[in-house]
């Protein structure tokens, strides 16, 4: 088969088309032809060698995709074969590939009229999303900030947050990524790049103030969000794309009255009935179209090229690579 290989630590172009053996599922498992495979920010991590997880090379990455079982293992019944499939694989463990083998108490079937794109954009980033919404547990007149609006999970929460009658304000880059925020349902879209988008930010709220920032930024943009949240307001923080945290300190809770909630990790899980119950959460939102993902393709022999956008933040909503596309 067709898959990607890292062969080993660099640049994008560490990625390398190559021929593999097929892969066979073993028992318990299922084998799926693989129609979309997700690109996630940590990947790009694992590939320079500085993520949170380092595994060894040569290995075909890729922690999410979907398509059609194919195969079947020992004790997987047959009524499997044929079935429009979604799954998280875990941290490079071979979904850049057109097969891959994964447990079936591990995967959910994909809803009626979801397309493959949009059900692995769901099933990790989604689920982010979902619980992030739930920490927030925003109310109708909130005025609401996101960061990184016009990423995978940013324009969901833009969704998400217009969807419950907030005010949204989406802070991102320009072009192509202003209208993906405004399209998601924002009120207003910033470009964090140009000096003093805080001052329009404000400009914007025609007296109102911010309430409520969802940062899955961090860093510097993610400490401007956080000076722009009126006291008594909160903070919701769900990842550090700019490669550190938002800096928080005890007189931002203290003299402030801020509240500050992490909205990842295993207690978020915990709270809302485990990892599988949130992935199914999200998938079914997104079939009852409260959500809808913005996917952004790559042919599967082009994933040094889908790194390269997603580290240069060309790219907006979720990237997925596609076997087949452009071949």
């Amino acid at each position: 088969m067709h898959a990607i290989r890292l062969r080993g630590f660099g640049p994008a172009d560490v990625l390398e088309p190559v021929e593999v053996e097929d892969p066979k599922p073993g028992p318990g498992q299922l084998r799926i032809a693989v129609r979309a495979a997700g690109v996630q920010l940590v990947d790009t991590a694992v590939r320079r060698g500085d993520g949170p997880w380092r595994p060894e090379p040569p290995l075909v990455p890729g922690s999410e995709v979907a398509g059609v079982v194919d195969a079947v293992g020992a004790g997987v019944p047959d009524e499997w074969l044929g079935r429009r499939v979604v799954a998280q694989l875990g941290l490079a463990s071979g979904g850049y590939a057109e097969l891959a083998v994964r447990e079936a108490d591990a995967v959910h079937v994909v809803p009626e009229g979801l397309s493959y794109g949009a059900a692995v954009a769901m099933v990790c980033t989604g689920a982010t999303a979902v619980g992030v919404l739930d920490a927030a547990a925003l109310q109708p007149g909130d005025v609401v900030l996101v960061t990184g609006a016009a990423g995978a999970v940013g324009h969901l929460l833009v969704q998400g947050a217009a969807r419950s009658g907030a005010f949204v304000v989406g802070v991102s880059g320009c072009g192509e990524k202003r209208r993906t925020v405004l399209r998601s349902g924002a009120a207003v879209a910033v470009d964090y790049r140009e000096p003093g988008w805080e001052d329009r930010v404000r400009s914007s709220l025609g007296g109102r103030e911010v309430g409520v920032v969802l940062d899955g930024v961090g860093g510097a943009a993610g400490r401007s969000a956080l000076e722009l949240v009126a006291p008594g307001g909160r903070v919701v923080m769900f990842g550090t794309s700019s490669g550190e945290p938002t800096s928080v300190s005890t007189s931002d809770l203290f003299e402030r009255g801020l509240s500050v909630t992490v909205a990842v990790g295993p207690h978020v899980a915990r709270r809302a009935g485990g990892v599988r119950a949130l992935e199914a959460r999200a998938l079914a939102e997104a079939a009852a179209g409260r959500f809808t993902p913005v996917v952004q393709r790559f042919p599967l022999a082009e994933a040094a090229a889908a790194h390269a956008a997603l580290e240069d933040r060309r790219t907006a909503g979720k990237v997925v690579l596609v076997p087949g596309l452009g071949s």
